[in-house]
């Protein structure tokens, strides 16, 4: 299995991996295709898939901040059961990670996510039939992974910029120090601010949230 890159919307790959978005994910949170151009060649954006037979079996996106020196992953994807897909993708991305940081003079203080919750909503997705993508599965493998639940209530806007707020998800951290049990509010309102900073129209909801944040000195990490 191969760990590539995609720059480009050109790339055949990107083609591949967009498609396997739209099979697994609901039509909000998927990025319109020729919308891609400009995150694509973002240099602090970093798009890769696993590929497996020429075929795009997986992907994930993530970033790294490095004045914040977090990590935030967008999304990851895996594809077909019986590969080892998200172990693969979870390891690269952990030693590209690591070596971004260290490249900083910085170990990695850790990574956003944003995270399904299907107990918060009776609203059923199949996720393309792909089992391993199960919002149940998917939030357990995180939580194994180290990730924790942000303690607030948490929408964000929808990336068909249409203003509405999705909810459904939970904010959460993955620090790389199993000790951490809080992190600063003001990093959280730093991170979202610029993270949504793409999509002009925000729903109120998610503007509220950010106002109540501001008002908190510390967010405590819960299980997830």
């Amino acid at each position: 299995m191969e760990y590539i890159r995609i720059t480009n919307i050109g790339d055949p790959l990107f083609g591949k991996m967009h498609d396997l978005m739209k099979n697994v994910f609901p039509p909000e949170e998927v990025l319109d295709f020729q919308l891609w151009k400009e995150p694509l060649e973002d240099p602090g954006i970093r798009v890769f898939v696993a590929v497996h037979e020429e075929k795009v079996v997986g992907a994930t996106e993530y970033r790294y901040y490095p004045d914040w020196n977090i990590a935030m992953t967008d999304f990851t994807i895996v594809g077909e059961a019986g590969l080892s897909i998200g172990r693969f993708l979870a390891q690269n991305r952990q030693r590209d990670l690591e070596t971004l940081a260290k490249s900083n003079g910085k170990e990695l203080f850790g990574m956003f996510a944003e995270i399904y919750n299907p107990y918060l909503s009776a609203e059923k997705h199949d996720f393309g039939g792909v089992q391993p993508m199960n919002p149940y599965v998917r939030r357990e493998v995180l939580s194994h992974l180290g990730y924790k639940r942000l303690d607030f209530p948490y929408v964000h806007p929808s990336w068909q910029n249409d203003g509405e707020a999705v909810s459904g998800l939970d904010f959460c951290f993955m620090p790389q120090n199993d000790e951490v049990s809080q992190i600063p509010a003001e990093l959280i309102v730093n991170f979202l601010t610029a993270y949504y900073s793409v999509l002009p129209k925000k729903p109120q909801e998610w503007l509220d949230m950010v106002e109540n944040l501001k008002a908190k000195e510390k967010v405590t990490l819960l299980p997830l």
